[in-house]
This record gives C-alpha cells, sequence and structure tokens, in this order.
C-alpha cells in the first residue's frame, strides 16, 4: 500500500473550507429545529388533537429515510410549488424538519421525568401553566436530557454530509473531487473524516462543560 499525503497536501486547506459549510448546515438546521421540537414535545403532552398531530408528525420522519426526505424536499419543490429551492434551503428545511421529530421524543421524556408533585406544587403558590413550564420544568428536563440531545446534535452534524448528494460543497463533497481529481481516495476521505472527528469532539467537549456547570447550578 502506498499512500500519497504529498499530493494531497496543497489541497488540504481546499477539503477544510467545508467544514464551514458543515458548520453551516448544522447550526441553522439545529437553530430551526429544536425550537420546533419543544413545540412537539409540548403539543404532544397537551389537548388529543395536538398529541394526535405531534405524534403523526414524529411517526412520517422518523419512519421514512432521511435522504428520501432530502430529496423529496429539492427535487420535488419547484415541480409542486414552482419554487426553485437551493441546495442550502432544502438541506436546512429537511434536517431541521427530521430533527425536530427526534429531538421532540427527547423533550418529551424529559419533561415527563419531572415528578408531577412539582406541578401541584407550582399550581398551589399561583403560577400559570407557562410560568410553571418555563422556571421549574424545563431547567431541570435539559439537564436530564442534555446528553441525548448532544447524540442528536452530534448525529444532525454527520447526517449533513448527505446534502454532498445534491452537489453542494461540504466537507465530503470537496474531498470527493479532490479525490477524483488526483485519483487518490483514501487521503482526501481520511482528511474528511478526521474533519469530522474534530468536529464532534468539540461538540462533546463544550457538552460536557455545559453539563458540569448545570450540575453545580
Amino acid at each position: 500500500m502506498t499512500l500519497h499525503f504529498d499530493v494531497i497536501w496543497p489541497y488540504i486547506p481546499f477539503i477544510l473550507e467545508g467544514v464551514v459549510v458543515t458548520f453551516n448546515f448544522t447550526f441553522m438546521s439545529l437553530l430551526c429545529g429544536l425550537p420546533l421540537g419543544i413545540l412537539l414535545a409540548l403539543a404532544k403532552i397537551s389537548n388529543p388533537i395536538l398529541r394526535w398531530f405531534g405524534e403523526i408528525y414524529t411517526s412520517v420522519f422518523r419512519g421514512t429515510p432521511l435522504l428520501v426526505q432530502l430529496f423529496i424536499f429539492y427535487f420535488a419543490t419547484p415541480q409542486i410549488t414552482g419554487y426553485t429551492i437551493s441546495t442550502f434551503e432544502a438541506g436546512v428545511l429537511t434536517f431541521s424538519l427530521n430533527s425536530a421529530a427526534y429531538s421532540s421524543e427527547i423533550i418529551r421524556a424529559g419533561i415527563q421525568a419531572i415528578e408531577r408533585g412539582q406541578w401541584d406544587a407550582a399550581k398551589v403558590l399561583g403560577l400559570s401553566y407557562s410560568q410553571t413550564l418555563l422556571t421549574i420544568i424545563l431547567p431541570q428536563a435539559v439537564r436530564n436530557i442534555l446528553p441525548a440531545l448532544v447524540n442528536e446534535i452530534v448525529d444532525l452534524l454527520k447526517e449533513s454530509a448527505l446534502i454532498s448528494t445534491l452537489g453542494e460543497a461540504d466537507l465530503l463533497r470537496r474531498s470527493q473531487i479532490v479525490a477524483s481529481e488526483k485519483y487518490l481516495f483514501f487521503e482526501p476521505l481520511l482528511i474528511a473524516a478526521v474533519g469530522y472527528y474534530v468536529m464532534v469532539m468539540v461538540i462533546s467537549l463544550l457538552a460536557k462543560v455545559l453539563e458540569r456547570k448545570l450540575r453545580h447550578a
């Protein structure tokens, strides 16, 4: 086996520029998907109609492949609406809606894990439902579900590599471009793998710091 990192070395900056694209997809998808996940979680513990909607939504997005969802939003949107959606818009929309389905289950479980007595005590103190949820229940739930939410963020970051199938110049796509030009596949793909690994480790480290602070709070 012969490796040619000397040939790939000049292209490393080009490949690593994809880190920014990957991060943008992950950040925007998280920014849109997490609030939607919270709303879905609240819907699942409210009245039967909203609970039904939340369950159907989660079932659809958890029961179909993410790649199929991505292709539907990218290729079918122009046909159905007449709007030519960009790869960035299709990616963020797909990842946000998909992530919301998974995160809603995590958040719902975290909320329901809080003992009922705290709701009753807050009611006795005169707190409204929203005040109880925001000031008492959610802070405790976040501390309990943080590891699971971090796993969801990590999965979201890794799944963002699927956007390369639409030609978006993310980390994986850039490594594939270099590989096809130089007919060397192991070296650029290894660089991409290391890039993903470093991003995951950074997220995990930040999550541990946050978890430690929440534990001491």
